[in-house]
């Protein structure tokens, strides 16, 4: 890990750094007098300019909104960056060569000038891919985009380009600038094989994948033609610049909109960022081969001002005081799951979250094909607030017409209400949720949201260290888990136990477990990793390859939402009740039967319930088939036990 940046190096980049020229490449700069320049403030809307810069000072301060700093603060607050972030960028600007206290190194894995080389061989690439666009080869890529809705007016303005369908098109091209293959090979855009270094792109559309500063870092391409066996779209390989859950399509187009606005949209693809931003909405951004995640969050809430102190607040005009993240996705069952994972990185924002998702399941892009610009601004215009939806989504699986469904529904969203951060916003929650269940005792529901655990507040804003070389992190609460008292939550805290650490134990019915057998939410979100991390099947060949069980547990981290990836952990190291090496196997069957059991008696009990309000006389067919289903239930229950 590098060190803290000496501060006489952090004193020269401020002197070398010429602050009206990196402001005036954000700013219209004129003269103001002797010594002094202004333009319009880069960070609120005014008519008249009262940003002022003073290049003999290195200083600027707007007379508007009050900011003020030096060059190091000017290209932390336009730019989203941390502090040693906006050194770093600083000195590559001016050739400086930072050291670092401890022995580090400004950025693992690169040597002295390595990087100024790889973003200017992207840079090269990028301009190259442009020229293609408009050779006859490049006939399907420029048919793709106008069926798209996109003209060759478009694709400059998003530097849309094409890569050759030769082996060693641009390669040449760079050798030929004066690029090296060891060079090339660590810039990822061309790969190693058997026979040698080739082209990583071929015969596809690509977009260049910019940093918030506008430097080229990697890219993305889209297949064009059938005979292409890869995948539909392939980005740019981890590299020391391109690290894909650091970087956000389209942020550099989107950043002074975004500041402006308090408000992102996070959308799914390029094309959905081309489409939303042609239809008017320029805070929209897209990640890059991976969900949203906290380090994307932390670029967001930087760049949007959230400091964490305090929860967004909607306004009755559809305003939103504090900010707005809206993430946009498909309106199919799997855009429904990115929305729902989407709720766990909620915490890492104070401004108010929501969920934009077209009913009839177009994505951006095809909705401004199908219905115009306005639909594409009605859709973000129409979000529905987080909570809501992941509330809602949660009471969806129970059947809100018997009583025990509405029980069941007010258990499972209980602890999601308690765990709103924003405390001023939880009773209106559970005043909201009792009206969805459809139970008329609001104090009943008040009661089950106090009783639900509930989650730890925030510290408050923390404030930046001097010169340090990593970014002070957001704080990521996790998901609220339930009281260790409740029986059937330690049931299923201890089968997510034993599945984390002894998979190999576990019988295979795990798998065959349905998404509801978890109650609580949070160990609900625990399993739905495990299923997304592929279940005991690829628990189990990790574990008897390795002899352990990290890769797997690593597996599952790297599914879950952030908030929960710190649970994962603390189950898979939690000490279990049976130690004993002869009994284990045993133990651990023992807690998944008695999982299923719990659903089984779910499930009777729900049978049960239905048969009381049935009319055996008026409808016996129907009686007689509810009457059989829960002998078969209780019969399966009963061979459970007996197995046991």
């Amino acid at each position: 890990m590098a060190g803290r940046i000496r501060r006489e190096d952090v004193e020269a980049v401020r002197e070398r750094a010429h602050i009206e020229e990196i402001v005036g490449q954000h700013v219209t700069l004129r003269s103001a007098g002797v010594g002094s320049m202004k333009g319009l403030c880069p960070f609120h809307d005014e008519r008249s300019p009262s940003f002022h810069v003073r290049p003999q000072v290195g200083r600027y301060h707007c007379f508007g909104c009050g900011e003020g700093g030096d060059v190091i603060d000017f290209v932390q607050k336009v730019d989203g960056l941390g502090f040693s972030e906006a050194v770093e960028y600083l000195a590559g600007k001016v050739g400086l060569q930072l050291r670092y206290e401890e022995g580090g190194a400004p950025r693992p894995g690169e040597e002295p000038g390595k990087r100024r080389r790889l973003i200017e061989a992207h840079k090269v690439a990028e301009e190259f891919y442009r020229e293609q666009l408009s050779t006859p080869a490049a006939a399907a890529g420029r048919q793709f985009l106008a069926e798209r809705g996109f003209d060759r007016t478009a694709a400059a303005d998003f530097g849309v380009g094409f890569a050759p369908q030769g082996w060693d098109s641009l390669m040449k091209h760079l050798r030929g600038r004066g690029f090296t293959e060891a060079e090339l090979t660590l810039s990822g855009l061309v790969s190693q094989g058997q026979r040698g270094v080739y082209d990583r792109f071929r015969g596809r559309l690509v977009w260049p994948i910019r940093e918030v500063t506008g430097e080229t870092v990697g890219f993305g391409a889209r297949r064009l033609f059938e005979e292409d066996q890869g995948p539909k779209y392939l980005n740019t390989p981890e590299t020391p610049l391109y690290k894909k859950s650091h970087v956000l399509y389209g942020i550099d187009l989107a950043k002074r909109d975004l500041q402006r606005d308090k408000r992102v949209v996070v959308v799914e693809g390029y094309t959905d960022v081309m489409a939303m931003h042609l239809s008017g909405v320029g805070t929209a951004v897209a990640t890059c081969g991976t969900a949203f995640g906290s380090d994307h969050a932390r670029i967001v809430r930087r760049l949007i001002g959230d400091s964490g102190s305090s929860g967004g607040v909607q306004l009755a005009s559809g305003a939103s005081v504090g900010g707005e993240i809206i993430f946009t996705f498909d309106g199919d069952a799997a855009g429904q799951k990115a929305a729902l994972r989407a709720f766990g990185e909620d915490q890492s924002f104070s401004a108010q979250t929501f969920v934009a998702v077209e009913k009839s399941g177009m994505d951006p892009c095809e909705l401004r094909q199908a219905k115009g610009p306005d639909a594409v601004r009605a859709l973000v215009a129409g979000r529905t607030p987080l909570y809501e939806f992941v509330i809602r989504s949660t009471l969806a699986s129970y059947d809100l017409r018997t009583a025990e469904g509405r029980i069941g529904a007010l258990r499972a969203a209980a602890p999601i209400v308690a765990g709103i951060r924003d405390a001023a916003l939880r009773p209106e929650y559970t005043r909201l949720l009792s009206g969805w269940l459809g139970i008329d005792d609001q104090d009943a529901v008040r009661r089950a949201v106090q009783g639900a655990s509930t989650r730890p507040q925030g510290t408050g804003r923390q404030e930046r260290p001097v010169a340090s070389s990593e970014p002070t992190p957001v704080p990521v609460q996790r998901m609220p888990v339930p009281d260790r008292r409740d029986p059937v939550a330690q049931i299923e805290r201890t089968a997510l136990e034993v599945v984390l650490q002894r998979p190999d134990l576990v019988a295979a019915d795990f798998d065959e477990l349905p998404t509801d057998a978890f109650g609580a939410p949070a160990y609900r979100a625990v399993h739905e990793a495990i299923r997304a991390a592929g279940g005991l099947s690829v628990a189990r060949p990790l574990v008897q390859e390795s002899g352990g069980s990290t890769g797997w547990v690593g597996a599952v981290i790297e599914e879950a939402a952030e908030p929960v990836r710190s649970l994962v952990t603390e189950l898979a190291v939690a000490p279990l009740p049976e130690d004993r090496p002869e009994s284990l196997e045993g133990y651990v069957k023992g807690v998944v039967l008695r999982l299923v059991e719990i659903g089984f008696t779910r499930h009777i009990a729900d049978l049960r319930g239905r048969l009381q309000r049935m009319d055996a006389e008026a409808d016996p067919a129907a009686y007689q088939a509810a009457f059989a289903e829960l002998v078969e239930v209780e019969g399966r229950r009963r061979n459970l036990r007996e197995s046991a």
